[in-house]
C-alpha cells in the first residue's frame, strides 16, 4: 500500500502525508506493549511524521521507547509551554527551557526535528522571553526547526511574525476556517502545515446523541447542522472522505491521526 510523501514548507523535511498524533496514547493510558506495536506497524506502512507534546500525560515517554532504535527513521515532533499541574505558570520562560529538556530526556533523543509552542496567545508571541527560549533552544541543536500550534487569529498572528518555521492548525470538515485565513498566508511564507484533527475527531460517530466529552462536541454541533450526506453511510468511508478533504486542501503537508488500536494505521493509509 504506496504513501504520498510532501515536503514540509522551507525545512525541505519528506514528511508522510499521513503522520501519527499522540494524544490518545497519553491520555487514554495506553500500555507500551501496544504502543510499541501501533508505531512499529506505523513505521512499516511508510509513516515517517510522530506528533506529540509534553502535556500529553505520558505520551512522550511512550513514544521515547517505542522509537528507542528507530529514530532516524522519523521526523519527531513534539510542543511545549504548558507546566505541570502545581507547579509554575504557563510559558515562564524558566518553566518553558526545563520544559524542553524533560521533553529530549522523554523522547530519548538528543534533539526533536521540531519544536512548537503549544497554543499560545498573541500576548504570550509579544513576550521576546518566551520566544527567545525557544530560539535559543534551536540555537543550541535540541530541535533543528521550530514551530507554532494553534488556531484562528493568534495563528494568524503567529504566522506573520515570520519566525516559525512551521505552523500546527485546526482543520477539517467541521472547520474550515483555516483554509481561507490562515493557510494563504502560511504558504507565502513557505511554512510547513501540519494539521491536527483532520476528521473533526470523527464526532459524527455519536450518531444523535452528543459526544461524551468537551473535545468533540463543538464537531458535533457544528456537523448537525451542516448536514453532509456521506456522514449518513459507512463509518469508514466517512472517515476515508474526511481525511481526503482536509489531505486535499492546497498547503497541507501532513495530517496527525492518532489511534491506540494497531489495525487502524492500516485503515487510515488505505
Amino acid at each position: 500500500m504506496a504513501i504520498e510523501y510532501r515536503t514540509l514548507g522551507k525545512t525541505g523535511i519528506r514528511v508522510s502525508a499521513l503522520g501519527f498524533g499522540g494524544s490518545e496514547i497519553g491520555y487514554q493510558e495506553v500500555a507500551q506493549r501496544t504502543v510499541d506495536k501501533i508505531l512499529g506497524a506505523a513505521l512499516d506502512a511508510g509513516i515517517n511524521m510522530i506528533d506529540t507534546a509534553e502535556c500529553y500525560a505520558n505520551g512522550e515517554q511512550l513514544i521515547g521507547k517505542a522509537l528507542a532504535r528507530r529514530r532516524a527513521e522519523v521526523t519527531l515532533m513534539t510542543k511545549c509551554g504548558h507546566a505541570p499541574l502545581g507547579s509554575a505558570a504557563d510559558w515562564e520562560p524558566r518553566m518553558l527551557a526545563s520544559s524542553i529538556e524533560c521533553s529530549l530526556k522523554n523522547l530519548r533523543t538528543d534533539h526533536v526535528d521540531v519544536m512548537q509552542f503549544h497554543s499560545c496567545s498573541k500576548e504570550t508571541l509579544r513576550d521576546d522571553r518566551v520566544i527567545n527560549v525557544l530560539t535559543r533552544a534551536r540555537d543550541a541543536g535540541k530541535t533543528r526547526y521550530i514551530g507554532y500550534s494553534g488556531d484562528s487569529d493568534d495563528a494568524l498572528y503567529a504566522v506573520e511574525m515570520g519566525i516559525f518555521d512551521t505552523l500546527q492548525i485546526s482543520l477539517s470538515i467541521a472547520d474550515q476556517e483555516a483554509i481561507d485565513v490562515v493557510l494563504p498566508k502560511a504558504q507565502a511564507r513557505g511554512m510547513g502545515v501540519i494539521v491536527q484533527r483532520p476528521i473533526a475527531n470523527a464526532a459524527w460517530r455519536s450518531g444523535k446523541q452528543p459526544p461524551a466529552d468537551w473535545y468533540t462536541q463543538p464537531y458535533w454541533d457544528r456537523l448537525q447542522k451542516l448536514g453532509y450526506d456521506f456522514l449518513k453511510h459507512d463509518i469508514e468511508e466517512a472517515v476515508a472522505v474526511a481525511l481526503r478533504f482536509t489531505l486535499g486542501t492546497a498547503g497541507v503537508s501532513t495530517a496527525i491521526v492518532g489511534t491506540t488500536r494497531v489495525q487502524r494505521i492500516a485503515q487510515n493509509i488505505g
